[in-house]
């Protein structure tokens, strides 16, 4: 008996463990993106992101001019107790007492720092990231070698707008329309119903990139192409297999008999449908509007192909992969970007989570 129970215990410990671990991969990219996007320029291309954290670091407590005391750096020297070459006092020798002593620079104009280990930390957080990349505003900053440069901004604010304006619809056109099918499917009797919804489920095989060039091709017949309504239409198409079935597995398990009862009280299918069924499906509406969201959201190439490159219309997966290809080293701004097309999608994620495991199962257990 108590090895059963220690078997289960081990088993429980090792499914926590490996959970653990995989929340902490997912989460400690995110922080370090969340934290990148804080600081300042000159320090994110210089240290890491973990160094908000207290650590050990060496720290500058005295110079020694080379020339002053007379060193040669040509052979081996001796500095605060330690013998050492050039070459070897470039890299850095620690003394006895636990001070490091380094050769700063050449063998002509360079100078010898004495530095000790010190506990520290880099809080030199900046809002200034996030007003060039989402106000576009131009800005200064000097460089290690006392330079002055003006940078400027990248405007995401427009790009964030238009993205709210291609989810939102894309994401509430299809639940709706497939909230019908999926209690028609469910509750409703009319010819044909079993092989339409077995041809609903075989489009869930279907590749989005097979249908691209025939939809390219009749948006502009229909010169409809880089517009608003030629990208919801085309969320809603492919959106719509996968929420048909997921409302259908949930809508198929209500109660019979509250249905029944509003049919015998002389209710409509339109009104169980709007005052029944609607409020009972809230978990599965949640579930599936998280994946069309998200998916929408994080869309790249049904935007690309459908919006073009039009700035006017631009999405922030396409405002993001522009400053890539053009600031792929500045990953101040970047960062901001990211965790700037990362708020929103979480915010709902978040919002909807407790809805998500209840849509996610419905159907799948029966009695």
């Amino acid at each position: 008996m108590s090895s059963a129970k220690r078997k289960k215990q081990l088993g429980s410990l090792f499914v926590n463990g490996t959970l653990l671990l995989i929340i902490l991969l997912w989460t400690i990219p995110t922080l370090g993106i969340f934290i990148s996007s804080f600081r300042a320029r000159n320090d994110i291309a210089s240290s890491g992101w973990w160094k908000v954290l207290p650590h050990r670091e060496w720290q500058q407590v005295a110079t020694i001019d080379p020339r002053e005391a007379e060193l040669d750096s040509s052979g081996e020297m001796e500095i605060e107790g330690v013998t050492g070459t050039f070459e070897e006092f470039r890299q850095g020798i620690e003394t006895p007492d636990g001070k490091q002593i380094i050769w700063v620079g050449n063998r002509r104009i360079g100078q010898i720092q004495v530095q000790e280990q010190v506990w520290t930390v880099s809080w030199n957080f900046t809002l200034d990231n996030y007003r060039q990349v989402l106000g576009g505003q131009d800005f200064e900053f000097t460089s290690p070698d006392g330079e002055v440069r003006v940078v400027p901004g990248d405007n995401m604010t427009r790009a964030f707008l238009n993205s709210l304006a291609v989810a939102i619809p894309s994401t509430v056109i299809p639940i709706l329309i497939a909230a019908f099918a999926a209690y028609a499917f469910a509750w409703m009797s009319f010819p044909g119903r079993r092989w339409m919804f077995i041809l609903v489920v075989a489009m869930l095989v279907v590749p989005l990139q097979i249908a691209l060039v025939p939809l390219l091709r009749d948006y502009r017949a229909l010169q409809i192409n880089g517009t608003f309504l030629a990208i919801w239409l085309a969320h809603t198409g492919f959106g719509l297999a996968l929420a048909t079935y997921l409302l259908y597995n949930y809508i198929s398990t209500l109660p019979r008999e509250t249905l029944e009862s509003a049919f015998i009280d002389g209710a409509s299918h339109f009104t169980v449908f709007t005052r029944l069924v609607m409020p009972l499906s809230v978990p599965a509406l949640a579930s599936f509007a998280i994946f069309q969201f998200l998916w929408v959201w994080n869309d790249y190439l049904v935007a690309l192909i459908f919006l073009g490159g039009n700035p006017e219309f631009e999405l922030v997966t396409q405002r993001m992969a522009a400053i890539v290809g053009s600031r792929g080293s500045e990953w101040h701004l970047l960062t901001a970007g990211a965790f700037v097309s990362m708020v929103l999608p979480l915010a709902v994620f978040f919002g909807l989570q407790r809805y998500f495991v209840r849509g996610m199962m419905a159907g799948s257990v029966k009695g």
